[in-house]
């Protein structure tokens, strides 16, 4: 968790979750509803088993996650402990809650000489800006100084976008003009974000398409010249990805990690045509920490990412009762 924390509202989370299990399918949830259809009335078998396989590739979970699920039901089912689908729907939710936790870890801020430095990396589109926009708040929420650096320098609507968050969220940015160097860009403000004591500086980065080799560069010369002013920085490499990508966003996730080694995935669009699978392929092919999801415009839309919760939203229709405890 974030250093300095303030105690989060039950009601606030409480209302994200709702909207997390109302907004990820747009509906009833894709494995209820395929479930009901795959073996309504049926006995669990190896039949029920392959269809529901289909249905795990084609929602984003990827064949590595697939392979792992379906492995785990099987054992299972040979124990004759899937009885029913309830017992399928209680056997699938722990084996995928098993397998998010694994990168169930919440970003921490820690203190040292000089600012927190969180480098923002992702291609256009994915949300990286605004999700800057959020963490900063969020970050303010919790007592810390923050400063943005406007190293998205190849379009003057980002340095403008970020600007207005920094207004909005009433902390300070450092700009140049549009075409001037990234890493000049983010090093005067390290050394601003230093000279101030400020707390966390995040830096916005263009956004890159991952085959683009010259521009991936661009990134890791950013990395170098802020390990220059200070041995630790950056401490968090979050990469943004758009959910709606599907299986398009583990690739971009390979590439960014094997470039600049990412230690933070925040996972935006979730309220898009994406299932959620994807969470599912990058615990298992990556093992990268998750730390937000965003479901939304809003800043209420990006929480801390919770294996649990999100395991339960892909497996029950937001109309549903939860159950008793």
């Amino acid at each position: 968790m974030f250093g300095k924390k303030k105690t989060e509202e039950p009601a606030r989370r409480d209302g994200f979750v709702q909207r997390l299990r109302a907004r990820l399918n747009k509906g009833d949830s894709w494995l209820t509803y395929d479930l009901a259809n795959l073996a309504p009335g049926r006995k669990i078998d190896d039949e029920v088993l392959e269809d529901l396989e289909s249905s795990l590739v084609m929602a984003d979970v990827g064949v590595d996650a697939t392979e792992h699920i379906i492995a785990s039901l099987r054992k299972s089912l040979a124990r004759k402990e899937l009885k029913d689908v309830d017992a399928l729907y209680a056997g699938l939710q722990k084996i995928i809650s098993e397998i998010l936790q694994t990168v169930e870890k919440p970003l921490s801020i820690t203190e040292g000489e000089g600012p927190f430095v969180i480098l923002m990396v992702g291609v256009n589109g994915a949300g990286k800006t605004t999700t800057i926009g959020k963490i900063a708040r969020r970050l303010k929420d919790q007592g810390l100084s923050v400063m943005l650096a406007a190293g998205d320098t190849f379009r003057a609507a980002a340095i403008e976008q970020l600007q207005a968050w920094g207004e909005r969220n009433d902390v300070s940015v450092i700009a140049q003009q549009t075409g001037a160097d990234p890493a000049a860009v983010i090093y005067d403000a390290y050394e601003s974000a230093r000279s101030r004591n400020i707390d966390v500086l995040l830096a916005d980065t263009a956004g890159r398409l991952q085959n683009q080799q010259g521009l991936m560069d661009e990134l890791t010369k950013v990395k170098r010249v802020l390990g220059r002013q200070n041995s630790n920085a950056p401490q968090e490499i979050m990469l943004v990805l758009d959910a709606s990508l599907g299986q398009n966003a583990l690739v971009q996730a390979e590439k960014f990690h094997d470039a600049l080694g990412v230690t933070g995935i925040t996972v935006t669009k979730l309220d898009g045509s994406a299932k959620g699978g994807i969470l599912l392929a990058i615990a298992r092919k990556l093992a990268i920490p998750v730390r937000f999801i965003g479901i939304g415009e809003s800043a209420e839309d990006m929480q801390e990412f919770r294996a649990d919760e999100f395991a339960d939203a892909m497996l029950r229709p937001a109309n549903q009762v939860e159950p008793a405890t």
